[in-house]
């Protein structure tokens, strides 16, 4: 990543003790760095997967397919102005509240009347269809939901989600996938 450490000659084991110490935390906290600008989308991801794997593709693709539905509703919801504006985490958490419940009762729809049990979804079309839907809800924390009041984002995820232009792809990248590999 471009840094150097310098370290001074140890004059005593005391001393040594504490550079290399000193040169392990440097490190480690590079390394957790750069390990959690994605660990949300891979908590995400393992929680789409493992809701797969468990529950089945039929109910995965209606989840997928709810988050649309949800957004949709959320965008046309008129009573958006006796939600909370303050605190900024109160803001937030009422806002994805709403966004849940609207993606939970359009899962449960979904789920009664559209989706068939008889789909199948591979293994390497379930793992990209769980990273599609993560990028899906993390382009709307960047793009609807005040998220940004609330936490920072590296510059790595911001690179991929804030630009305005790759909201559109993220949006649409679960129904392109759901498109190509359910069968």
């Amino acid at each position: 990543m471009g840094y150097t450490v310098f370290m001074p000659t140890a004059t005593s084991a005391t001393e040594a003790i504490a550079q290399v110490n000193t040169l392990a935390t440097h490190y480690a906290f590079t390394v957790w760095n750069a390990a959690s600008d994605f660990l949300i989308i891979l908590i995400l991801l393992g929680l789409f997967f493992l809701f797969a794997y468990y529950v089945g593709r039929g109910p995965f693709v209606a989840l997928m397919l709810s988050f649309y539905s949800a957004y949709t509703f959320y965008l046309m919801f008129p009573y958006m102005s006796y939600l909370p504006t303050a605190p900024a985490m109160t803001a937030l958490l009422a806002q994805i509240g709403l966004y849940a419940l609207f993606a939970i009762i359009f899962y449960i729809i979904l789920r009664r009347v559209v989706v068939s049990d008889f789909l199948y979804i591979g293994i390497f079309g379930l793992f990209t269809l769980s990273f599609l839907g993560a990028g899906f809800l993390l382009a709307l924390a960047y793009h609807v939901f005040p998220v940004a009041n609330v936490y920072t984002f590296t510059p790595a995820i911001d690179a991929l989600f804030a630009p305005k232009a790759f909201f559109f792809w993220w949006f649409s990248a679960p129904a392109i996938g759901l498109f190509f590999l359910a069968r």
